[in-house]
């Protein structure tokens, strides 16, 4: 594993910003909007890291047909496939994602299957010398799921997870360190599996990380294979201290597979006048798009936690102004380039928060030391995940975000995604 040095991170950007669920789809966006990402980047050093989404069609057609498609695209393109995002195993850029995007839960065997085809496939990706893997995962599942004995098509009903899920899926996650544990011993690759908590989600705050990896991952073999993937968007969202959420992983001897750079939207009440409440809330409209679930953290006026499922919900009940809220943080990942969008800001100043602590937590004791620190254990991937560009809203596409007739929307999307890796590169420093 790499040391706590930043020279020593590799850094890249999500491909889940590209549609396209079968090879063909993904080896042309590597060929195009990857490509032209790499030819715009200023501070560019090497290939361009490149984390792949490769879902459940594309992962079953490499492994009965083979890999040199999408390793020609890698590496004619001098990219660097490092990284895997396995959170969603459909069609990411439908109409309408929302829950699905929890499906199928880690109490089922697809999840299971899908993932270990995942850590086979990266593991012929990764370069000579490049020895670890991560792939990030969602959190187990949604509290909440479809009861299909109860459901017709047009009146879902909900339960919630049972006891004997949940145990299965810790059984599932132990059976993959196994076969992960196999492919190492084969293949000199460590693949880590990295549970990504989510606002909304079973594991969405690290306290609940921790309590589980105690409870269902307690052998050090297993966590050898399965770590965590820490959102800083996410955490953001959760109004979780960024340094003190890493904290309780290196504490609780928890690898940092993956760091994922993102930012949320803001709705900083407090230092809006209250007369400007209105235009927020319509500012915040723009954003309430129908593909992807946005859920909301807010800080009450009382100083008390609370989330709403989706913005849009929350807007709906949002009756009338001046809001008497302290803060609302949308999950919604925007550019983390940008500090604000009008009256929004952005949690962008968390991402060197995240990045400083990492580098603090991780760093080795000094020989001799009688320091108590825990060591963060941490691969040293960090991802900048921004699927949402698609549905940024066309009145926010101002300023550096602007398309103009000049520039098709891949090539604008390129611009960004370069832009992106730049100026987290510029932390790096």
């Amino acid at each position: 594993m790499p040391s706590a040095s930043r020279s020593d991170w590799t850094l890249g950007y999500c491909t889940n910003i590209h549609p396209g669920i079968e090879v063909d789809a993904i080896c042309k966006n590597l060929n195009t909007v990857s490509a032209e990402v790499a030819r715009r980047r200023e501070q560019a050093s090497g290939p361009l890291g490149v984390g792949l989404w490769i879902p459940h069609a594309a992962s079953v057609e490499l492994r009965r047909h083979g890999m040199p498609p999408l390793e020609e695209a890698v590496g004619q393109n001098s990219l660097l496939a490092y990284t895997v995002n396995g959170f969603p195993y459909d069609d990411f850029h439908g109409d309408r994602v929302k829950h699905a995007v929890y499906q199928p839960a880690w109490w089922h065997d697809e999840r299971v299957g899908y993932t270990r085809d995942l850590a086979k496939i990266l593991g012929e990706l990764l370069p000579e010398g490049m020895t670890t893997g991560t792939i990030s995962t969602l959190p187990l599942g949604w509290p909440r799921q479809i009861d299909e004995l109860e459901s017709t098509e047009t009146n879902p009903v909900w339960r919630d997870v049972t006891e004997d899920e949940l145990h299965h899926a810790g059984t599932n996650f132990r059976r993959l360190a196994e076969d992960l544990r196999m492919l190492e011993n084969r293949t000199g690759k460590r693949i880590i599996v990295a549970i990504e908590p989510e606002p909304g989600c079973l594991l969405e705050r690290s306290e609940q990380v921790v309590e589980w990896f105690q409870k269902q991952l307690p052998d050090p073999t297993h966590r050898r294979y399965i770590g965590v993937c820490h959102d800083v968007c996410h955490s953001a969202v959760m109004m979780e201290d960024q340094r003190e959420t890493l904290r309780r992983y290196a504490v609780a001897g928890i690898v940092l597979g993956k760091v994922q750079i993102s930012s949320a939207i803001v709705a900083d009440w407090n230092s809006v006048e209250p007369s400007d409440h209105p235009a927020v809330l319509e500012q915040l409209r723009s954003f309430a798009e129908d593909r992807y679930l946005h859920q909301t953290g807010r800080r009450t006026a009382n100083g008390r936690f609370e989330m709403a499922e989706d913005l849009p919900e929350l807007l709906d009940a949002t009756a009338s102004t001046p809001i008497k809220d302290e803060r609302w943080v949308v999950h919604f990942h925007v550019p983390v380039f940008l500090e604000k969008f009008g009256l929004l800001k952005t949690t962008r100043n968390e991402i060197a928060e995240a990045l400083d602590a990492v580098e603090q937590l991780s760093a080795p004791l000094a020989k001799g030391s009688r320091s108590t620190r825990s060591v963060l254990e941490f691969s040293g991937h960090l991802e900048v995940e921004t699927y949402a560009w698609s549905v940024l809203p066309d009145s926010q596409r101002t300023g550096p975000l602007a398309i103009d007739d000049s520039m098709s929307r891949e090539e604008a999307m390129a611009r960004d995604i370069a832009y992106e890796i730049d100026y987290v590169a510029g932390l790096l420093k």
